[in-house]
């Protein structure tokens, strides 16, 4: 075991010597908005009484990766399958890339391999949450509509 804050946590995840879903790399991300310990208990203690959103990722898959769809995010359904018995399967003939540059409303987590994640939000989260920064693990850039 080893303690690291989130953004180590990410820098370990970046370089391969760690590995966590794309769930926990979103919220590793979200984090990375507190510097302290403290801040986040102060944000949790203020936040908490707001209320609080279900919701389940929807897959899109792609011929050169996925996307993780969330709530807010233009692609997201409007009926998801929350309990996994409708097994909808969700694909598309555009690239990852295409997808993201004709995008304009994004909550999403792009996957290109296990290793390679992106959080992309452009949304005002609910119930006073606090996004996640987007950080991405490779060279792209889909910021020309955020």
């Amino acid at each position: 075991f080893q303690w690291s804050s989130p953004p180590e946590a990410i820098e370990r995840f970046q370089s391969q010597e760690i590995w966590f879903p794309p769930p926990q790399f979103y919220e590793f991300c979200r984090l990375c908005n507190f510097s302290s310990l403290g801040e986040l208990q102060r944000f949790s203690s203020a936040r908490a009484l707001e209320g609080c959103e279900r919701w389940m990722p929807v897959m899109l898959s792609a011929p050169d990766g996925f996307i993780q769809l969330l709530p807010g995010d233009e692609l997201y359904p409007e009926d998801p399958d929350y309990t996994g018995e409708k097994k909808i399967s969700m694909s598309t003939d555009k690239k990852v890339e295409d997808l993201m540059k004709e995008g304009g409303i994004f909550h999403r987590i792009v996957i290109k391999n296990i290793n390679n994640l992106a959080v992309y939000v452009n949304i005002q989260a609910k119930y006073k949450h606090i996004n996640p920064l987007m950080m991405k693990c490779d060279n792209s850039d889909y910021n020309s509509r955020l």
